[in-house]
Parts: structure tokens; C-alpha cells; sequence
């Protein structure tokens, strides 16, 4: 059977390296942080920058910017080295909305947006028509026209964040580059970031990069994940493939923490249940998560569980008892003495 595969010429990637020493040197000694770093990032996709902290995700962004430039090898923008560009040419060709704070004072949002077409301004900084068609046009695409004259000191932690990041889409760069930018937000304003700007990869045929330690959101959106670990190569691919090849389990080395392979969360490492658990998967897991936290429990010789009402029914040496929720199940088994149950 033939193998279908997506040839480089449809897509190529945006930006790219290959084999790159990151670190820093200190007089004539030489602090080598990661080695070897190969990546393309591509148009209309989202990417994630993930590993634990300390492996150099960092000093990587640094690299691709040109703040702090690789100990060997090129970071290549659109097959130019970052190195060959000066900074108000990389300003265009990359965006970057970081996590530290801005000083706003009375600043607007639209005022804020506008600082993202400084790189195309003149000496006095005036927007020409084309520099206020763009702010409007950013602003429509993230969906914050209506909070054009409302103060940033007055916005919510989402608000401030989709300002800043249609701040960066107003430099009109084909990189944008976010340094955990759903850190401080709530569960459904990350995946609204994430997603828009999964949307905004497409919508503007940008090549996005975020930073982010967050798995859940990560699996979620991106179309490619960038895994780094301490000594070992950066690993690149899509979330689906990282997670059946056992790929994503770099993100927590050792014992004593896996990924669940099915629902993609970081839970302790334990020995699979030896209770057999019958009924409805989506039920069945979460009976599951609840006996894993509590590994100490002597358990059922087996589990049944139904729908409609959502129903329990354990058995010991045959006798059968019900519970109505999860919760009552664990405080059962807790309390419960083991010359009882084993009768």
C-alpha cells in the first residue's frame, strides 16, 4: 500500500534550524544547555514549546530572536540567518508577546495595539492610514473592537492577554512567538487563547510558537509540539504521534509520574487495578482516577456500573452492594475493616 506523505514545496517551513548547540559562554569557559536542537516551524500551524524548566526552552527563544545567539548553527527566517537581519527587520519578521508586565498607566487598548506597528512608523511614530487599517483589522480578528477605548488597567486577565497578542499580530510579522501566555488565566480563558490563536495561524498564515506547561491545553490545540529534555535532542511532532509512540512522557522523566495514555493527564505511576470494572468507558474511568488516588483500599473482586441513574454495584464473595456516587464507593472502602470484606 502506498504511503501518503505531505511534500516539503506545499508548506515549507517558515523557520527552521538544524542541529544547534544552545548556551553561554563565560570567559573562556562554555555552558553548553542544549544540544542538538532541529525544528521547522511552518505557516497556519500552532506549536508548542514544552519541557520541564531549566532544559533551555528559554535560551532557545532567545536563539530564535537573535538575543542571545546559539553556540553553533543558524536559526533560518524564510532561508535567511536570523544573524544577517537587523532589529528592526527581525521586529517585522517576529512578533513576541511575553509574560512580564507592561507599564500601561492610562493607556487604551486600541493605544496599546498601536504600539505593534512601530517597526513600520516613522522618527515621530504617526500612523499612516494603512498603519490604522491594520490596527482596526487585528482588533476585529481578536474580537476586542467594542474595548477599543476602555483602559488596559481595566481589563480583565483575557482581555489584557488577547490585547497583547492582537499587539503582536499588528507588527504584521509571519512569526509570532508567546512566552506562556495562558499562565495566569482561568481554565476556559486558555483554551480560548490557545484556540484563537489556532484560529489566528490560519486566518493570517502565521507560523506560531507558544511556550506553555500545560498538557492539557497543548493536546488539545496544537498542531505540532516541540518536547525539550535535559541532554537528549529536541523531539518534534504532532500531539496524536507523541502520544502513541510514548514521546509525551518526556515531559515527567522518572518513576514515579506517567502520562495517561487515554485521557493525556499527569497522574502518579501505580499498578493497574486488579479490579475488574464493567459498564460505560466515560463512567468507568473516572471509578478509576478515584481508587488510583487512594492505592491503599482493599478493593471489590469487581466493579458494574450503569447509566440513568448512575449506579455502583461492588461485590464481595458475591454479596452486592450500591452506591449512588463515586464518592460513596471510596468512603465505603475506607472504612470498611478487611477481616469484613473478607468474609
Amino acid at each position: 500500500m502506498e504511503q501518503a506523505t505531505k511534500t516539503s514545496t506545499e508548506n515549507p517551513p517558515l523557520l527552521k534550524a538544524r542541529d544547534l548547540e544552545l548556551g553561554y559562554r563565560m570567559g573562556t569557559q562554555v555552558h553548553r544547555v542544549a544540544y542538538p536542537v532541529s525544528f521547522d516551524l511552518y505557516r497556519g500551524e500552532l506549536t508548542c514549546l514544552m519541557g520541564p524548566n531549566g532544559v533551555g526552552k528559554s535560551t532557545l527563544l532567545k536563539a530564535i530572536m537573535h538575543q542571545h545567539p546559539p553556540l553553533q548553527g543558524e536559526v533560518w527566517l524564510e532561508n535567511i540567518a536570523t544573524a544577517q537581519l537587523g532589529e528592526k527587520e527581525r521586529a517585522k519578521k517576529i512578533a513576541v508577546v511575553l509574560t512580564e508586565k507592561i507599564p500601561t498607566g492610562m493607556m487604551t487598548v486600541r493605544d496599546l495595539v498601536a504600539l505593534g506597528r512601530i517597526p513600520y512608523t516613522g522618527w515621530w511614530g504617526k500612523l499612516s492610514p494603512p498603519d490604522q487599517e491594520k490596527i482596526a483589522e487585528v482588533m476585529e480578528w481578536t474580537s476586542i473592537s467594542h474595548l477599543a477605548a476602555k483602559r488596559i488597567s481595566a481589563l480583565s486577565d483575557g482581555q489584557r492577554q488577547t490585547a497583547l497578542i492582537a499587539r503582536a499580530l499588528a507588527q504584521d510579522s509571519p512569526v509570532m512567538i508567546l512566552d506562556e501566555p495562558t499562565a495566569h488565566l482561568d481554565l476556559s480563558n486558555r483554551f480560548e487563547i490557545m484556540y484563537l490563536l489556532r484560529d489566528l495561524a490560519r486566518k493570517a498564515s502565521k507560523a506560531i510558537l507558544v511556550v506553555t506547561h500545560d498538557l492539557e491545553v497543548a493536546l488539545e490545540t496544537a498542531d505540532r509540539i516541540w518536547l525539550m529534555n535535559e541532554n537528549q535532542p529536541l523531539l518534534t511532532g504532532s500531539p496524536e504521534d507523541l502520544m502513541v509512540n510514548g514521546g509525551i512522557q518526556r515531559l515527567v522523566p522518572g518513576a514515579k509520574w506517567q502520562v495517561d495514555t487515554i485521557s493525556g493527564k499527569i497522574v502518579r505511576a501505580t499498578i493497574p487495578l486488579a479490579c475488574p470494572i464493567e459498564g460505560p468507558e466515560n463512567l468507568a474511568y473516572w471509578v478509576r482516577n478515584a481508587l488510583r488516588k487512594n492505592p491503599n483500599l482493599v478493593l471489590p473482586d469487581s466493579i458494574h456500573l450503569s447509566s440513568s441513574p448512575f449506579e455502583i454495584r461492588a461485590t464481595f464473595a458475591k454479596k452486592n452492594y450500591l452506591f449512588g456516587r463515586i464518592s460513596e464507593l471510596i468512603g465505603f472502602l475506607q472504612h470498611r475493616p478487611e477481616k469484613d470484606i473478607h468474609f
